[in-house]
């Protein structure tokens, strides 16, 4: 069996994977607010193409990017006052300085070089998938004939992505022949990281751009904690990948605790909006103001609290309306709450692997029983355990 778990291939892991939509290098920030809108995906692909080529890989997926790249950079104070031409920047702003977060991959490699390059950085793996002649062709005339559909097809062929996620999840249907390892707690494999970013509750959310903004390359998530280092919830980019543009407004005005509350799955709360207009208007913020009109969801009153002396409580994500309508697992995700998804130090590591698996994160807050933080453990840091255990099969 361990021999079997060795000898699969990339393209084991693609199977049924859709193709991958992508955004042209020469797009604007406004362009991938549209796409990330029309996409059934939080993040989409960014190529860089040379038509004037010939050769085999004229077409190269460049990065990668969300909608949460888009608020932190509306967000930077050059922006604040002209968010309009902030849209019109190229959409090459919206990427990461960090590189090799996306790299490209044969179908024909091996397991532990997926894991490897993971290890190394990746978070993202692109891949070409085998679609037959007469699909790629039906596809491209649906694209051509439809602006709002994202081309899909890059050197006459498409590709998909592997994420951690995806290796994780591979990894827990052999979870067996890993034995004992997955019994033991995360505590004693050394997979509790401390170095993990946080902001007080009431702080303001502007104070944590800069974490949000690691908190996205490293996939892991801004812990929002009392004055005495109790977990309260999180910013996570997984959730604020679920709003659009005009969170940058709730950003700027907010605190920490209020964008909490703010990024709610049934809508912001129409006295916090009040609030950050208002806010907007003291600090003569005109243009974003004007530019993201801000109107509250409908709320489920099954959802809301029946007290208005109570703090924002972590909730769950403010979702765009055109996206609840999506499958179940992408639903699990887009509807997640703020509070963060916990664990301790002595729970094993397969049920780590679970807890992340079901909530759509990579990470999980370990705490104590008084809820102070221990740390954070990362699927990254899983891998390392497990290509440990691999190297000791070859």
């Amino acid at each position: 069996m361990a021999v079997r778990l060795l000898a699969y291939e990339v393209a084991d892991l693609c199977l049924g994977k859709p193709p991958l939509p992508s955004l042209s290098s020469s797009a604007t920030v406004a362009d991938a607010i549209a796409a990330l809108k029309a996409s059934p995906e939080d993040f989409i692909s960014v190529w860089s193409c040379d038509h004037s080529s010939r050769r085999n890989l004229d077409c190269v997926c460049v990065g990668k990017i969300c909608m949460v790249d888009v608020i932190c950079y509306l967000c930077r104070e050059e922006n604040l006052s002209a968010p309009g031409l902030a849209l019109k920047s190229p959409v090459s702003v919206l990427l990461p300085s960090v590189k090799g977060l996306v790299r490209h991959l044969e179908p024909s490699s091996s397991l532990l070089e997926a894991i490897d390059l993971t290890l190394q950085g990746a978070q993202n793996l692109v891949v070409p998938i085998k679609s037959s002649t007469t699909s790629i062709s039906k596809r491209r005339q649906l694209q051509k004939s439809s602006a709002s559909i994202s081309p899909t097809i890059h050197n006459g062929q498409e590709f998909c992505w592997l994420t951690q996620e995806d290796i994780i999840r591979f990894l827990l249907s052999s979870i067996s022949l890993f034995s004992p390892i997955p019994m033991l707690s995360v505590d004693a494999l050394g997979t509790i990281s401390n170095d993990f970013l946080s902001v007080e509750y009431y702080r303001p959310a502007s104070s944590a751009i800069g974490a949000i903004s690691r908190s996205l390359v490293d996939q892991t998530s801004v812990a929002v904690v009392d004055n005495e280092g109790t977990l309260i919830g999180e910013i996570s980019p997984f959730t604020l990948a679920c709003c659009d543009e005009t969170a940058a407004a709730a950003i700027t005005t907010l605190s920490a605790g209020d964008l909490m509350a703010y990024t709610d799955s049934c809508g912001p709360p129409e006295e916090l909006i009040r609030v950050v207009e208002a806010r907007l208007k003291e600090r003569n913020l005109d243009g974003m103001l004007k530019e993201f009109m801000i109107s509250p969801f409908s709320v489920d009153p099954s959802n809301s609290s029946s007290s208005d002396e109570e703090l924002p409580l972590p909730t769950k994500a403010l979702s765009r309306p055109d996206r609840y309508s999506r499958s179940s697992s992408q639903s699990a995700r887009r509807r997640r709450r703020t509070e963060a998804i916990v664990c301790h130090p002595g729970s094993s590591l397969v049920a780590v692997m679970i807890q992340a698996i079901t909530h759509r994160v990579n990470y999980i807050w370990v705490i104590e029983d008084d809820c102070s933080i221990v740390g954070i453990v990362t699927f990254a840091k899983m891998l390392e355990v497990f290509r440990k255990h691999l190297a000791s099969m070859i």
